[in-house]
């Protein structure tokens, strides 16, 4: 066991190094910080201020924790302190100056955790009074003096002015001995007593603070005995062209003196320099700055003399006019050129000259400043020179702008002209300077008055007219500067005459109208061409044709017209009047061609034809059965019992009533008929010696051929003629027998009648 103890204590004694300590671990926590200011945050210069730091800091155990304190001003380290002990940190101020001024705060870092405390001000009040301090109290011009300011005790940023009186003096050369004082270099410009002091101002960003005024010292400074004399020749009475001698002289220097220096000048204008003396000669002119200078400067010292003078003009300024007022060009023109005054006393009018710059001007001269001649096709700046004595003088540029001549107007229509509507009339002239009028006539009356002033500017007139004669009746005038040109032509234009009374034709006449045809539509209107014209068809929006002609009438062609070209047409025209105007409505019906009526025609006939061939046939057919059925139906006059059935016809019985046609719209029996007499039978029989015609009808049944369709309904009737003697027996004489056969094709009005009867079953019975 002891052993074991023996062998555990060498393992930890090799473990640690000699003199390492372990260091157990520590909890703490820094609960704020705060910065004071004692005794206040504001204090008066020399005051003693204290910043203590105190920082509010709990841990566990007894060993103290190493604190550092860092103390801070407008953001800059002004302190820095380790400490191991919980008491505040103290940063004082002994006699705070007024540069102590600004914002603290303090930084506490224990064992890298950092805590910053808020930022506190610092207001320290009151400077202290500077004071001035000069080398020499009286000195000469220019002579240099040297200045010292002080500020007592003062720190930080410091700035000094030096003044005499209240203005601001600059120094020759600023010098800053130590940071509380200045020390200057300072001259005097003028003669007497100068009374100079000084301040100075701290500055604490972002403030300053400014002293009081030092002490004020007094400075003599003496005149330098130089002095700078003007000297002009002749005092009075000076005329232009005088000769003027000016003297610049530097009197009482000392060979001592250095850096001397002598100016003459006259206004701004430097004339000469030198040393000791300037001379200078000139003529004296009236229009001349009048003012002269002579200037001496030895160092920083300026002596200067000056003198005016009065100069009295020996002629005025020349003015150049032209005449005419108005010229133009290559027309005569007269310049003049003349002074308005001159001084008599000195000068005759003999001595003054004029001349025209630029002398190539092409005038020639006539008189004393008088210039004649044509002037130029351009504009061209003339001056007048004005000679006498060594005087020159130029009169202001006069600009000659020579106008051109109107030339005679052009008149013309813009647009077009429509009849009984407002339209423009332009009048303009190829030639011609601004500004021109241009009036506008009708006949000889004006009308109105246009003024154009600008290059781009038209003389527009609005005019209408009744009647297309009219328009040549308006001219154009136009005048420039009173000058009148020819007046223009009559205006020669078209006037439109608005399209009306549209009209359209058609050919062939529309009762004419055949397929096949070729079809005319016509339109024709009143009005001034080009006419634009279209031809519309009821039921189409879209024109079926458009067309513009240069005549008042245009035609639309159809051809290989067909039954579809049937329906209403009509056409529109529009002219440059840009009135349209609409023709009544036409409806066309395209008719069948001729040929096709040939053929239906032909085609028709034809068929009557067969019809005629057909009926005649037929005919001739019943006819041929009919004579048969004739011979086998005469019999002897006597009737027999076994004979046919027979049947006397009279005048006056329905069959004979019936048997008659119409020629020649005439009623002729067909049979033989006796005019009738009011006889009774004997006397008739006795008296007449003609023989009697009895007709007997015949029956004949015929069987009934089922295969043959018969071409009437009824029966065949078949008539025999008997002629009986006057005596009532036989005559026995063969006249023969005539048969009359009836055909219903042939009479229809019989054979209607006779249908009638078939249909009532009238039919003559049989004789015993």
């Amino acid at each position: 066991m002891g052993l074991l103890l023996l062998l555990t204590s060498a393992l930890l004694c090799s473990h640690f190094h000699p003199g390492s300590v372990v260091k157990a671990q520590r909890s703490f926590t820094i609960k704020d910080i705060a910065l004071s200011i004692e005794p206040s945050s504001i204090v008066s210069r020399d005051t003693s201020v204290t910043l203590r730091c105190q920082a509010n800091v709990s841990s566990f155990g007894l060993e103290p924790l190493s604190r550092e304190y860092t103390i801070y001003k407008d953001g800059i380290t002004v302190y820095t302190k380790n400490s191991s002990t919980s008491e505040d940190l103290l940063y004082r101020l002994s006699e705070v100056r007024v540069s102590n001024t600004g914002k603290y705060w303090c930084k506490i870092n224990i064992e890298g955790k950092p805590m910053t405390s808020g930022a506190r001000k610092l207001t320290v009040t009151g400077l202290s009074k500077p004071v001035l301090r000069i080398n020499k109290g009286v000195v000469t011009e220019g002579e240099e003096i040297t200045a010292t300011c002080t500020a007592h005790g003062e720190t930080g940023s410091i700035f000094f002015y030096f003044y005499e009186d209240s203005t601001e003096m600059t120094p020759q050369d600023r010098g800053q001995v130590n940071p509380n004082q200045a020390e200057v270099k300072l001259s005097f410009k003028t003669v007497g007593i100068h009374r100079i002091h000084c301040a100075y101002t701290v500055l604490v960003t972002p403030e300053s603070f400014k002293s009081e005024e030092s002490n004020t010292v007094m400075v003599s400074v003496k005149e330098l005995p130089v002095a700078a004399v003007l000297e002009i020749l002749p005092h009075s009475a000076i005329y232009e062209g005088d000769k003027l001698s000016i003297s610049c002289t530097a009197k009482n220097l000392l060979p001592t003196y250095k850096d001397v220096h002598l100016y003459l000048s006259r206004g701004n204008q430097l004339l000469s320099r030198g040393d000791t003396r300037v001379n200078h000669s000139s003529i004296a002119l009236a229009e001349d700055i009048r003012d002269f200078e002579c200037r001496l400067e030895v160092g920083d010292v300026v002596k200067f003399d000056t003198a005016t003078i009065s100069v009295t003009e020996l002629f005025s300024v020349p003015t150049l006019t032209v005449s005419p007022a108005e010229v133009f060009q290559r027309e005569n023109i007269t310049l003049t050129c003349k002074s308005e005054s001159s001084a008599s006393v000195r000068l005759d009018q003999e001595e003054l000259t004029y001349a025209l710059d630029p002398p190539g001007s092409l005038l020639v001269s006539e008189g004393t400043g008088i210039f004649s001649g044509r002037a130029l096709p351009y504009d061209f700046n003339y001056t007048c020179v004005a000679r006498a004595k060594g005087v020159e003088k130029h009169s202001e540029p006069l600009t000659v702008r020579p106008k051109v001549a109107v030339t005679t107007p052009k008149i013309s229509v813009v647009g077009r002209a429509v009849l009984g509507k407002p339209f423009k009339i332009l009048c303009q002239s190829d030639i011609g300077s601004l500004p021109i009028n241009y009036t506008l006539l009708k006949g000889h009356d004006p009308l109105s008055t246009a003024a154009v002033t600008q290059p781009s500017q038209p003389a527009l007139f609005t005019v209408s007219v009744d009647r297309p004669d009219e328009i040549s009746k308006f001219t154009c005038e136009a005048k420039n500067s009173g000058r009148d040109a020819a007046p223009s032509r009559g205006l020669n234009a078209t006037v439109i005459e608005p399209l009306s009374h549209p009209i359209l034709t058609v050919i062939p006449r529309l009762p004419e109208i055949s397929e096949e045809d070729i079809l005319f539509l016509i339109c024709g209107v009143r009005g001034t061409p080009p006419v634009t014209f279209k031809w519309y068809r009821v039921g189409t929006e879209q024109p079926l044709f458009t067309t513009t002609s240069s005549k008042n009438n245009s035609d639309y062609q159809v051809h290989r017209l067909s039954r579809e070209h049937s329906g209403v047409y009509y056409c529109e025209a529009v002219n440059h009047a840009n009135n349209a105007v609409r023709s009544e409505r036409v409806t066309i019906e395209v008719h069948l061609a001729l040929w096709k009526k040939l053929v239906i025609g032909g085609f028709c006939l034809l068929a009557l034809f067969v019809l005629v061939v057909v009926s005649v046939l037929c005919f001739r057919s019943k006819r041929g059965k009919r004579e048969a059925a004739a011979e086998l139906s005469v019999k002897p006059a006597s009737p027999k019992s076994d004979d046919s059935l027979t049947v006397n016809l009279t005048h006056d019985t329905e069959v004979y009533n019936a048997a008659t046609v119409r020629l020649d719209r005439a009623t002729v029996s067909v049979w033989s008929e006796r005019p009738p007499e009011e006889v009774n039978d004997e006397e008739s029989s006795v008296a007449s010696k003609e023989p009697d015609v009895e007709y007997t009808e015949v029956v004949h049944p015929r069987p009934v051929d089922p295969t043959r369709v018969p071409l009437k309904k009824g029966t065949e009737t078949v008539y025999s003629e008997l002629q009986n003697s006057p005596d009532g027996a036989a005559d026995p004489h063969d006249y023969g027998s005539v048969q009359y056969a009836e055909l219903n094709s042939e009479q229809p009005e019989v054979n209607n009648y006779l249908r009638e009867v078939n249909n009532h079953q009238d039919l003559p019975v049989q004789v015993d």
